[in-house]
């Protein structure tokens, strides 16, 4: 699945940790859950200042699950 690898290659170019970056994905009907996990250390360049960072990483997969005709959330697991 190529959206799994485009917030990978965004999350990893933004955290100090690429190594510990990881999603897991959980499949539904017409909706995909991508559960983000990053090191603790990590968790506010990620969300960014006032959530800035996470709701543009949301806004590009928004416009790409558009595209696939299916609806994908981004949660980041702390």
């Amino acid at each position: 699945m190529f959206i799994k690898e485009l917030i990978l290659y965004i999350v990893q170019a933004i955290v100090d940790s690429p190594d510990k970056v990881s999603i897991s994905v959980i499949e539904g009907a017409q909706t995909e859950v991508l559960e983000l996990t990053v090191a603790k250390s990590d968790l506010g360049k990620v969300i960014g200042k006032k959530g800035r960072n996470i709701q543009a990483i949301r806004t590009i997969l928004s416009a790409v699950s558009a595209k696939i005709k299916k609806r994908v959330v981004l949660e980041l697991i702390e």
